[in-house]
């Protein structure tokens, strides 16, 4: 290849496609793929909204991007994109990314629809009907800081649920180390209202949620079987874990705050260097000083997971506290980590977003 071949080859973006740009999700996408350098927005996709400016449910993207959305075709999209970002509803995305991957696509799909490799399983938990197995075969766990080889060079990528993120990104340092015990987990979780979706519903109206705090789905939640999967993958042994959510009054952000056993006694500065070691060279993990512990609001807007720690002695466990923004690290941000991997860039192209504060 010549030189001037070259150069044009890094000139030339790859074409992006956002199916599901009126929810959070996919207009979270838009907002962080503005600012990256080798991709182009060619087009944003809405099963209930084709032909209607984007900016007319939100203003705010005015004069931004493309402004009229695409109904849902594959081939049409495939003309229009090289990448696809599927931001759909569980359910959807089952049998519209099969289709998507036929038509010569690279998808990232931020639905659970391809998370569990069982089928079962994911009829239980999610109450649709499972995609193929051929296509839950094909799809990646995009859990960039665990499996970022595996999602290299690939085309088919199934970006983790939030409260996922979180919590694996939190323990899967300490049980690879075999540091805990992995029957005692118990995870109290904790998201902003964004987590729900856009959709209209009593659950997240404000006068239920302000000045509120209360538990869902106890025991019922589907992110469950996705971390008992990987955590079963990593030990080599059936894993099961205790794992309850809370709907807290802000708008974005999880804290997940995870209890476990120890296997041993370790001290807080031992935790630190354990995940600083096996997070090293993951730009978007920052692990606390001793004593320092995250909160929510250092990673809004960021594709950051800041973690940290407490171990106690006294009852021989320890306290691990993880925090991301759920709709950048929990869903568009890893999304375009993902990416990033796929199309084999800097795994930190275009999310070096500094958190918003306050």
């Amino acid at each position: 290849m010549s030189g001037d071949q070259a150069d044009n080859s890094r000139d030339q973006k790859v074409r992006v496609a956002i199916i599901g740009s009126t929810g959070y999700g996919g207009v979270e996408l838009i907002r962080l793929l503005q600012g990256h350098p080798q991709i182009e927005i060619t087009s944003v996709i809405s099963s209930s909204s084709a032909g209607v400016p984007i900016s007319d449910g939100f203003p705010h993207l005015t004069d931004i991007i493309v402004q009229n959305l695409d109904g849902v075709d594959a081939q049409e999209i495939a003309g229009k994109a090289d990448v696809v970002f599927a931001a759909t509803p569980s359910g959807v995305s089952s049998t519209l990314v099969p289709q998507l991957l036929d038509a010569g696509l690279k998808v990232i799909d931020l639905s659970g629809d391809f998370r569990l490799k069982d089928a079962a399983s994911y009829e239980h938990w999610y109450k649709h009907a499972a995609p193929e197995a051929s296509y839950l075969e094909q799809a990646v766990y995009g859990l960039s800081e665990v499996y970022g080889e595996a999602v290299a060079g690939v085309d088919f990528i199934s970006n983790p649920g939030c409260y996922s993120t979180a919590s694996l990104l939190g323990l899967i340092p300490a049980i690879s180390a075999g540091w805990i015990d992995p029957k005692s987990i118990i995870i109290d979780a904790k998201s902003g209202v964004s987590g729900s979706g856009r959709g209209v519903n009593l659950g997240v109206h404000y006068a239920e949620v302000n000045e509120n705090l209360k538990v869902y789905k106890v025991n019922k939640h589907q992110h469950i079987p996705e971390i008992e999967q990987v955590l079963t993958q990593i030990t080599g042994e059936p894993v099961t874990v205790t794992f309850t959510t809370h709907l807290v009054p802000m708008t974005r952000g999880i804290m997940t705050t995870i209890y476990a056993s120890m296997n041993n006694t370790y001290s807080d500065e031992d935790l630190v260097q354990l995940y600083r070691e096996y997070y090293r060279g993951s730009p978007f993990i920052r692990v606390r000083d001793k004593g320092i512990w995250p909160a929510t609001k250092e990673v809004t807007g960021s594709n950051y997971c800041d973690i940290g720690f407490a171990t106690d002695a006294r009852t021989g466990r320890v306290t691990i506290i993880s925090v991301i923004d759920n709709v950048v690290k929990g869903a568009a941000g890893q999304a375009i980590q993902n990416m990033n991997l796929m199309m084999g860039w800097e795994e930190h192209l275009g999310l070096r977003y500094v958190p918003m504060y306050p």
